[in-house]
């Protein structure tokens, strides 16, 4: 017999709290409609997306029916959990772009057709909704004491200097209308959603409770921190997004495959569909044989797999593998573009090969060495690579037979020293 949901959460390390200890056993009796809201506060979402939307998805699976919820109502207030300091209100037209952008992803992952999910947009049923209708409907129904009490709220009344604004401190009404709405709509009895949102979505069971006298029922997963400490999808430069403009395939499975030994075991039970047996194997060469980083390799194939389809992960994988097997003439512009976006480049005109450029010249030109006797005694010791192709000769120079894709030539200087000539 397969596990439930709620069995399969537990043991990948999923469940953070519940608001019921028999929900496992409610779920099992019969099939539960499930929901979860997205923020569109960017175009795209990112990696830290996946938990909740893999949550969903293994709700599907499971029988379940997932609501995917894309706040258009409330991405015009953001939500304040987890926040230290107000955010700034999004106009119509780039929260519009941004809600867009959010659906056709979520449909990439989740079944809206024969699966039954249902895609939902909370501003169709708010943007009639007049102030003093809400006040009177769902404001009524909640002490300010209680609000008060919510961490989200609590920890910002704290900061004297940042402190919370009345329309952030009313995201929590919002959202507790939402889970509402998803009931009296399509029958929907459980939301899901990071740790943070605790507060939000036991405000929503209770209006559920006052309005209609039903039980509904909540669930948050933990807020995922790298070893380091590091709010889990983050770089030096930002976010690691779904959408394959804003961050490419490889940058994802780069993302992925960087992952440190000891968080590797907890994101393959994350971020994959991996069974319990497979990931513990993989855990077994953590330990035995840390150095080939299989463990590391699966976890990105899957994420690439699943985020932008066999195709691109295979990209994304020949790129990677190529940077250190000297593979490089197999990739194509675009990959030679993607693999060393961070490295120092040069641009040259295409007629300076016709010239015999010298490749000692070329290393100074590049900034690799600092002068041209450097630059010999590197060659003289191993260390100079064109096209991951170890120098000897130090008269060696650069022709049109070292073109990649008839326009790049990559210098490497020992192990990660890379230089970018672009011929044009």
């Amino acid at each position: 017999m397969s596990l439930g949901f709620l069995e399969e959460l537990s043991w990948r390390g999923l469940v953070n709290q519940k608001t019921d200890e028999q929900l496992g056993e409610l779920m099992h009796k019969e099939p539960f409609t499930i929901y979860c809201g997205f923020d569109p506060s960017a175009p795209s979402l990112h990696v830290g997306s996946l938990l909740p939307i893999t949550a969903l998805m293994r709700a599907q699976r499971s029988g379940h029916r997932p609501i995917a919820l894309v706040g258009g109502a409330t991405g015009m207030i953001g939500d304040p959990s987890g926040k230290s300091e107000e955010r700034k209100l999004l106009d119509v037209e780039t929260l519009e772009r941004n809600v867009a952008g959010l659906r056709a992803q979520l449909r990439r992952f989740l079944d809206f057709d024969k699966g039954g999910a249902i895609l939902v947009n909370n501003h169709d049923w708010f943007k009639g909704f007049g102030y003093l209708d809400f006040l009177r409907r769902v404001g009524k129904q909640f002490s300010v004491n209680a609000m008060l009490a919510k961490e989200s709220v609590r920890a910002r009344l704290e900061d004297r200097e940042q402190g919370i604004s009345y329309t952030e401190f009313s995201y929590m009404l919002i959202q507790a209308y939402d889970f509402l709405a998803v009931y009296e709509q399509h029958g929907c009895r459980m939301q899901i959603g990071g740790s943070d949102q605790w507060g939000n979505i036991t405000l929503g069971i209770d209006l559920i409770r006052r309005m209609h006298g039903k039980e509904a029922y909540g669930l948050t997963m933990p807020l995922i921190m790298n070893s380091a400490g590091q709010k889990f999808g983050k770089t030096e430069k930002g976010a690691v997004w779904l959408d394959a403009e804003r961050s490419s395939p490889y940058e994802l499975y780069q993302f992925f495959i960087q992952t440190e030994d000891r968080d590797v075991g907890r994101f393959l039970r994350y971020y994959t569909f991996l069974e319990e047996k497979t990931i513990v194997a993989l855990d077994e060469t953590v330990r035995t044989a840390p150095e080939k980083r299989e463990a590391q390799r699966v976890l990105a194939h899957e994420v690439c797999l699943l985020v932008h389809g066999e195709e691109e992960s295979a990209k994304a994988e020949r790129a990677a593998a190529a940077l250190f097997s000297s593979e490089l003439t197999a990739l194509d512009g675009p990959a030679i573009e993607q693999v060393f976006k961070d490295a120092p480049s040069t641009a040259q005109p295409l007629a300076a090969l016709e010239a015999s450029v010298g490749l000692i010249d070329t290393l100074v030109l590049a900034g690799l060495c600092a002068s041209k006797g450097a630059a010999r005694r590197d060659i003289e010791g191993g260390g100079i690579y064109v096209n991951d192709q170890k120098v000897a000769d130090v008269t060696r120079t650069l022709t049109r037979a070292d073109l990649l894709a008839g326009r790049y030539v990559v210098l490497r200087k020992g192990k990660k020293s890379h230089h970018l000539l672009r011929f044009s």
